[in-house]
């Protein structure tokens, strides 16, 4: 699903933004990640909490591999 129309962003592009090495802890990151930057900014939100379900999956994992 496109979720920045400005940068033509998809929620993968955002997940795998966060999934880096660099781990991007705002949205500002993700866009420099993707090499682009913040246009009108309506996607902000929907990247934060792409992010943050991002994140969260990738702590459930963590944790439960630990076990």
């Amino acid at each position: 699903m496109i979720v920045c129309s400005c940068n033509v962003l998809s929620d993968h592009d955002v997940r795998t933004a966060v999934r880096t090495q660099a781990h991007p802890c705002s949205t500002g990151k993700v866009y420099g990640c993707l090499g682009c930057s913040a246009q009108c900014g309506r996607c902000a939100r929907t990247i934060r909490k792409i992010m943050d379900e991002a994140l969260d999956s990738a702590a459930a994992h963590a944790s439960q591999a630990k076990v």
